[in-house]
């Protein structure tokens, strides 16, 4: 008898646990099957990344879904938003990718969408598919196990990536890429050899056991290389990616670590330059820099909840062409509406060279504007707290406009933050911005003084 499942594994926008002792082969086999009788499925794809337990893992989630009958296209390994195109163009009932995205190379763990590269999340889906593997719900195994067949889409992807931009416009910048031995390592040379950038290529080995640094980008000591290639090349700009490659990160040719907020504007602009009066969404914590330059482009702007599920839901609701979170993770009308970790290195590619700036050129007039503390995070006791902790910030600064989309957000004049805590462990999230350096340590100080307290 397999060992009953870790219910931890499940959170809100994924499953994802240690190898072997949170998730292993006898945890996907289980979900495999479950998954499929979830979704009703007929036909699904499965792929996977790198890392060293993902082809056991993938073997088993398909054997657990072809024991329900269903059959299985195996895409083999490749990134992220891969699986979300395969499922997208090749009309398929759901998919999964195998990974755990960044997490160091003992993770391992499932991405899932339904229909159209839909996410599944704790609110739809994850929860019922844990329940009725806990309860025992699963059918007996189908009196005709589904078939496995396989393909790639490496070309029809990459062709769909490219159709963003006007590839004649691009400039030949100088820039370092990093793939972190990650899947950016299988996608990122069959875009820059169609453009005519010089490029200086980091861990582009594939490799599981990350040899070089882990493959989160987020982590100052995963940057120290790029940034030391960067000043010694004189380049233009860097771009590094996470470990599945559904996000990519951007440096200057300063050496200086672009904030997500800073690359949503960006992103925005691009999208209203080409699309005058389009919608952008971005997440409850972003700089304003965000909404200012929607406004001075004549666009739309609407302040979002965190989190992949509530981004694709309300691009759908308002026909948005674009989502920008300050993690990473950027979203495409034209792409299912779903995110990827390519789509954003052209587009700012494009915009420089549209423009005959460099990175850092583009940015100044925002890092000259919005002083932005970056995400802070403070451990609590405990998750009860965190209501109690809620209270007091919202009693303390209850002469500023306040919303609870997620956690608390409070606006001033001249700065504004947001606290909210996190899905899945005992931590209050902070993020705030003024419009002065000297301001934003100040206020910073003071609601995490209160955070703290």
């Amino acid at each position: 008898m397999p060992a009953p499942l870790n219910p931890d594994i499940f959170k809100a926008y994924d499953i994802r646990g240690v190898y072997p002792g949170e998730v292993n082969e006898d945890a996907a086999r289980a979900i495999g099957a479950a998954f499929v009788v979830y979704l009703d499925a007929k036909r699904i794809a499965v792929s996977r990344d790198m890392r060293l337990s993902s082809p056991t893992m993938a073997a088993a989630f398909i054997e657990g879904a072809t024991s329900q009958g269903v059959d299985v296209i195996d895409y083999g390994m490749m990134a992220t938003d891969m699986m979300y195109f395969a499922v997208a163009t090749d009309g398929l009932d759901g998919g999964v990718q195998i990974t755990a995205s960044h997490n160091p190379k003992q993770y391992n763990g499932m991405k899932l969408v339904r229909k159209d590269a839909w996410p599944l999340s704790g609110e739809e889906g994850l929860t019922q598919i844990r329940q009725m593997i806990a309860d025992g719900k699963l059918p007996a195994p189908a009196a005709r196990r589904g078939l496995v067949t396989t393909k790639r889409v490496l070309d029809p992807y990459v062709d769909h990536v490219m159709s963003f931009i006007d590839t004649s416009v691009i400039k030949p910048f100088n820039v370092v890429l990093d793939a972190g031995s990650g899947m950016g390592g299988l996608v990122a040379p069959k875009l820059f050899d169609r453009l005519p950038c010089t490029t200086t290529r980091l861990c582009f080995e594939i490799d599981g056991r990350f040899p070089n640094h882990e493959s989160n980008p987020l982590i100052e000591e995963n940057r120290a290389h790029i940034i030391e290639r960067v000043l010694a090349e004189k380049a233009d700009m860097a771009i590094a990616w996470d470990g599945d490659a559904d996000r990519c990160f951007f440096i200057d040719g300063t050496g200086e670590f672009i904030s997500g907020d800073f690359i949503t504007a960006l992103l925005a602009e691009a999208f209203l330059l080409k699309h005058p009066g389009a919608t952008v969404i971005y997440d409850l914590r972003a700089s304003y820099a965000v909404k200012d330059t929607a406004a001075r482009l004549g666009g739309t702007s609407l302040m979002n909840r965190v989190g992949h599920s509530f981004f694709k839901k309300r691009m759908r609701e308002t026909g948005g062409i674009f989502g920008g979170e300050v993690t990473g993770h950027y979203y495409f009308r034209d792409n299912f509406f779903a995110d990827n970790g390519f789509i954003p290195a052209l587009l700012i590619l494009e915009l420089m060279s549209k423009k005959g700036l460099s990175l850092h050129q583009l940015l100044k007039p925002l890092s000259e504007k919005y002083f932005i503390s970056g995400e802070i995070n403070t451990k609590v006791a405990s998750m009860a707290m965190v209501p109690e902790k809620l209270w007091a910030i919202a009693s303390k600064y209850a002469d500023g406009t306040q919303y609870e989309m997620d956690g608390i957000s409070v606006e001033y004049p001249d700065w504004h933050f947001n606290v909210r805590p996190s899905n899945t462990e005992p931590l209050l999230r902070l993020n705030l911005e003024a419009t002065t350096r000297e301001m934003m340590a100040a206020k910073r100080d003071e609601v995490l003084a209160l955070i703290r307290a």
